[in-house]
């Protein structure tokens, strides 16, 4: 086994009185890729930034080879007092990485670099954070949540990117086709430890089952033997007898075992409240058309939408995916064509933006609407509690404020609020977003049980075909189609994929600078005598300095040397890192002198 490039040790973190991480190990090395799974608040973000550097664990240490670089990407990037997109990627290169491919990605992922931080979207915040830890090209990559907010597009352009890359990765993410692709190790996070497999999060899910049914079984083995030393205890006569304390004191111990034993978190119970049954039309829309300005977002579109259908509706940010939604429900009025709702519908909608929520306010409130300790859960009052429970809250975050809800959470409290109201309609926009993947098993669940229509907005491959019916998809200016099926069978019939209209480079309007014509000079610029010498020797002194880190490197391959020897190890990559902070500089100056020869042979 190589050695590793990132490596955490018996961390321990504790929140609030509760063992976050309790002797977690995570290795990795050069060229893995292990996706990190785990229920929301379980402490996977955290564990991500404690390997970033960016949180101190209470105990255990983080090791990372010298010379590594390790890059980023959290949920929530921060752009500081950058003015532009390219300045932002630009703070996060190296002193000797090529700037060049700051600006080529932020191209790629749709930016110009020239927007405004203030002003971005929650997808172009998004690409412009994967541009800034994509363009180094560093050895270890940890991603939160990097397909949040993505559209499929984009999705699909950073599965094959990363496919491309060397890097180690490390991943966090609820896109089970994503995480199916790109891992090949798979580390799960549960109750503050982890268990690792080394396989991909294809195989995860059923040996996750596997481990916990075991886990049951052992549990139900000890409830027994916990029962049958208590009937000893209380009838054997040999209970009370002085040499058979030991036998008590095992007793004692596999009590507190038991008492001390977490459990899984369980599922959520996800259901929604129906109102009573919709006509057979929900929806038909005749030749609908929205434009703004000269721009046509929906143009000459029909779709008609009976009881029990499962429209999705993907497409590339800025194509339209909202406005169509807003046309179909009724929230915005087309500009040509009309739009004919049936009878007895009632309407629930989830906000994926979640601006509905105030952060100060409380989750009890959030769900109470401020009014007495119960939710009206379809008509019926419910306690607060109980339904905070049945989307794995805890009682006592019944006070917490929203402001320090993980994302995980913010979506399922968007969830239960959207679900308590009575419907016959569902109207979801990224309802996957932050979510768990056992939350997103019971929500498919949920989705497949539910009585009335569903129009959702979603970028999980993987959900779109295990929920919808039917997929409409935008073919541009302003085109939309619907496609029987899921996403895999849109494809399929389309024999496309989704493409993002080309972006737009920064452009110029202002002629190229005409280079002004140098003065007659008296002499010529000639390199000195240093310079000259510089310029002979640097290419032997770069050779050398290749031949050395080989040496070393050569040490490092030996899969048992951080085991046998770590001071050797330690050394070594010591050594490397420093050969390669003089091979920068020597190759440095050697282009310097070389430009300047040029130069001046050309003058």
């Amino acid at each position: 086994m190589a050695p590793p490039l990132i490596q955490l040790k018996d961390i321990a973190l504790t929140f609030g009185g509760t063992p976050l991480l309790s002797g977690v190990e995570l290795s990795v090395s050069a060229e893995e890729r292990v996706c990190l799974i785990g229920r929301n608040g379980s402490g996977k973000s955290t564990l991500l930034k404690i390997a970033a550097g960016l949180v101190e664990p209470d105990s255990g240490t983080r090791f990372v080879q010298p010379g590594a670089t390790v890059r980023y990407l959290p949920q929530e990037p921060d752009f500081g007092d950058a003015k532009t997109t390219l300045a932002y990627v630009e703070a996060g290169l190296g002193p000797g990485d090529d700037p060049y491919p700051a600006r080529f990605l932020l191209e790629q992922l749709g930016l110009s670099g020239d927007e405004n931080p203030e002003h971005l979207s929650g997808g172009e915040a998004r690409r412009a954070a994967l541009a800034r830890v994509l363009a180094p090209s560093p050895d270890i990559l940890l991603l939160d949540e990097p397909t949040n907010h993505l559209d499929l597009t984009t999705i699909e352009w950073l599965e094959s990117e990363l496919g491309a890359r060397r890097s180690a990765l490390v991943l966090i993410s609820h896109d089970r086709r994503f995480l199916s692709n790109l891992s090949r190790s798979t580390a799960w996070l549960d109750r503050g430890t982890i268990k690792r497999i080394d396989r991909g999060f294809s195989a995860f899910e059923a040996w996750r089952d596997d481990v916990l049914a075991e886990e049951e079984r052992e549990q139900h083995k000890l409830d027994r033997k916990i029962v049958a030393e208590e009937h000893w205890l209380r009838y054997g006569v040999s209970g009370r007898r002085k040499r058979n304390v030991k036998r008590l004191g095992n007793l004692h111990a596999l009590r507190a075992e038991r008492r001390n034993y977490r459990g899984s978190a369980g599922s959520a119970n996800l259901a929604a409240a129906e109102a009573d049954k919709s006509g057979k039309l929900i929806i038909e829309a005749k030749g609908i058309g929205k434009s703004y300005g000269d721009r046509k977002i929906v143009d000459n579109f029909s779709i008609r939408i009976q009881r029990g259908d499962r429209v999705g509706i993907v497409g590339p940010n800025g194509a339209g995916k909202t406005t169509l939604i807003n046309l179909l429900t009724g929230a915005d009025a087309p500009v040509s064509g009309s739009v004919r709702f049936g009878a007895n519908i009632e309407m629930a909608t989830l906000d994926q933006h979640r601006e509905s929520l105030d952060p100060k306010s409380t989750l009890a409130e959030a769900l109470t609407g401020g009014r007495g300790d119960h939710v009206m859960v379809g008509g019926t009052p419910k306690h607060v509690v109980s339904y905070m429970k049945d989307f794995l809250f805890s009682q006592e975050q019944i006070r917490t404020p929203l402001e320090v809800l993980s994302g995980g959470e913010r979506g399922r409290l968007m969830l239960a609020r959207a679900l308590a109201k009575p419907s016959n309609l569902l109207v979801l926009d990224e309802p996957t977003n932050d979510l768990d993947l056992e939350t997103l098993d019971v929500l498919e669940e949920m989705l497949g049980d539910y009585q009335g229509t569903v129009i959702l907005i979603s970028h999980d491959r993987d959900f779109l075909d295990r929920v919808v019916t039917s997929v409409i998809v935008p073919e541009g200016n302003g085109r939309w189609i619907e496609y029987a099926g899921g996403y895999t069978d849109m494809l399929a019939q389309r024999g496309a994929d989704l493409r993002r209209a080309a972006p737009k480079p920064a452009t110029n309007n202002e002629p190229p600078p005409v280079k002004a014509a140098k003065p007659a000079t008296p002499g010529k610029r000639r390199l000195n005598f240093n310079e000259k010498h510089a310029l002979e020797t640097l290419p032997k002194t770069i050779e050398t300095l290749h031949a050395e880190i080989a040496g070393h490197q050569a040490k490092l391959d030996d899969p048992d040397l951080y085991s046998k020897d770590r001071k050797a190890f330690d050394q070594a990559s010591q050594a490397i890192a420093a050969a390669q902070d003089k091979l920068r500089e020597a190759e440095d100056r050697w282009l310097e002198l070389e430009m300047l020869r040029e130069e001046i042979e050309q003058a």
